[in-house]
């Protein structure tokens, strides 16, 4: 009788401990894409103006890079609240907008929404892939030393994007 309580007991803390694990687990370990931690592959594509740009360009600041198209709604829903954060955002912060339809009428597109943020092109789509987007939007936050410290799939809003900067 005393055995088979302390194996019910045993049996019970180990279920626990397990949930307990799994709930600790960070929701970015089970997102798309790079993972939360690593070091952001630099990468180097052209802006709307012909310019150069590589992601390693920003190293010491950080960087909210995004990656859109323009016939995404829920991109062109969060395009005027980045374009208010970038208006406002500190010296050691940037965005990088990395375009994944650059077929398109991306610059035509950026001038009707007033955007002025960077934008860059991925004209062979190997930044999207190195990054490996499946959903558009995503945004991943690279803190001061190149890591990845966070990822957001969807729209974001201003006050996301406020938060997720001030964690780096």
């Amino acid at each position: 009788m005393f055995k088979k309580i302390a194996a019910a007991v045993a049996l019970i803390l180990l279920v626990t401990v397990a949930m307990v694990h799994a709930m600790e687990q960070k929701k970015e370990d089970r997102l798309p894409g790079l993972k939360v931690g690593v070091k952001a592959p630099d990468f180097e594509l052209q802006t709307l103006d012909g310019e150069t740009v590589k992601l390693s360009d920003f190293k010491g600041k950080k960087v909210m890079l995004n990656f859109w198209a323009t016939w995404c709604p829920p991109c062109k829903a969060e395009m005027p609240e980045m374009q208010e954060y970038y208006t406002n955002m500190d010296d050691d912060e940037i965005i990088l907008a990395v375009n994944i339809d650059p077929d398109n009428d991306v610059k035509g597109f950026a001038e009707s929404m007033g955007v002025t943020f960077p934008i860059v092109l991925d004209q062979e789509d190997k930044v999207s892939k190195t990054y490996q987007i499946l959903t558009i939007p995503t945004t991943y936050f690279i803190d001061e030393k190149g890591i990845i410290q966070e990822k957001f799939l969807g729209a974001m809003s201003y006050k996301d994007m406020e938060e997720k900067m001030a964690e780096l």
